[in-house]
Parts: C-alpha cells; sequence; structure tokens
C-alpha cells in the first residue's frame, strides 16, 4: 500500500509541475497588460498558483510519510544537530518576535542518528510551535539524557492544545492550522520511531506545549 500511495503521488506531481509552470507564463503574459480587468484576472490566477503550490506541498509531505525510510545512521552528538538547526532557523524567530533559547548540556549527547532525517524531523517541530506562536513567545530546544537515553525537548509558550486535540496530534490529515496539511507530525513520529526512539506531547490550553522526543544513547 506504501509502494502505491508513493507511486500516486509521484504520478500526480509530474502533470502538476506542468501545470504550475503553465501557470507562471500565463502569469507574465497577463502581466504586460496593467489595465483593470487584466489585474483582476492575474489576482484570480495568483489564487490558483497558491493552491497548486500548496497542492505540491502536500504530495512532498505525503511521500515522506508513505516512502521507504533508509537510514543513514553515524555516532552523532545531539548537541551538534541542535545547534546547527537552531543557527538556521533563527532568523525566521526573529522576524516572529519569539525568542529561540537552546539549553544544552557540557558533555557530549552522542546516539546513532540519521542526521538529514532527525533535522527534518526537529524541524517539523520547530515550524508547528512558530506557528502556533503568532504574536510572540519563547521557544526551547532542551537537550539532556536520563539513565540510556538520550531526551530532545521542543517546548513552545503558545497557547497549548485542548485535550480533544492533543488526542490527535499524531493522526495523518489531521491539523489545528487553516492550510495545514496534517503531515508533519506523523512524519516526525515515523523518523523517531525508524530511529527505536519514541516521541510523546504535553499540552494544556494557556499553558504552551513540550514535545519530548528519546533516543537510545550510543556507548
Amino acid at each position: 500500500m506504501a509502494q502505491l500511495a508513493g507511486g500516486l503521488a509521484h504520478e500526480i506531481k509530474n502533470p502538476l509541475s506542468t501545470i504550475n509552470m503553465n501557470l507562471r507564463l500565463l502569469a507574465e503574459d497577463i502581466e504586460r497588460h496593467p489595465d483593470d480587468e487584466h489585474r483582476r484576472w492575474l489576482r484570480r490566477l495568483v489564487n490558483v498558483q497558491e493552491e497548486a503550490d500548496r497542492l505540491k506541498a502536500t504530495l512532498n509531505d505525503f511521500q515522506r510519510l508513505a516512502g521507504k525510510v533508509e537510514l543513514a545512521t553515524e555516532r552523532v552528538d545531539l548537541r551538534t544537530i541542535v545547534e546547527d538547526l537552531v543557527a538556521f532557523f533563527a532568523p525566521q524567530t526573529e522576524t516572529q518576535h519569539i525568542v529561540l533559547r537552546p539549553d544544552l548540556p557540557g558533555d557530549p549527547v552522542v546516539c546513532s542518528l540519521d542526521t538529514r532525517l532527525i533535522k527534518q524531523a526537529l524541524l517539523n517541530l520547530l515550524l508547528n510551535a512558530v506557528q502556533a506562536m503568532p504574536d510572540g513567545g519563547e521557544l526551547i530546544v532542551r537537550v539532556s539524557t536520563q539513565d540510556d537515553q538520550s531526551l530532545l525537548e521542543v517546548i513552545d509558550t503558545g497557547p497549548g492544545l485542548a485535550p480533544e486535540d492533543l488526542a490527535k496530534v499524531f493522526d495523518v490529515y489531521y491539523s489545528t492550522k487553516a492550510g495545514g496539511s496534517g503531515l508533519g507530525l506523523p512524519t516526525t513520529r515515523r523518523i523517531v520511531r525508524e530511529h527505536g526512539g519514541q516521541i510523546s506531547v504535553e499540552s494544556e490550553p494557556g499553558k504552551g506545549t513540550r514535545f519530548v522526543l528519546t533516543f537510545p544513547l550510543t556507548p
């Protein structure tokens, strides 16, 4: 079923790319005519382009979720992954008046991980947190250890989730955001589980949300 679904998504993306290309060319032609009627046409065309781009993004997310996960693991310090991603993501939080704060231990936290996939999983969580705080707030990314496990926490000071939403956050296609694909968190959970890890979430209305990812430590 995963192969069938992934193949179907691939077949849809091919004509969708052609549609997007022709929409861009048509928009360029219409922009040459500055009258009111052509401007109305252009606004409608832009709306179609935005929906086509959203569909393409949804298909990309679906392929990542449904496709085969092949791990390229290596011994890596989890702190390094967090430092790299925080440096990459900081400009986005700054523009939205969000304080992004890494909380890292002094000693290495070594795990056997696929760096690219873990960054993707963590980025999904960071994006969700930022979207939950349109008026600003604080976003903490914490690394710690407990017994033979590493803990990676993503904590935001957003509005939190109602119990009925909290129970569904990892359901495919479930999203509390307008226009959300509902595939980011299921993809993150799959990546974590493929690494032999676990992911959990705690949230309460008015008190923010906390995701906890655990991975086995590597001696």
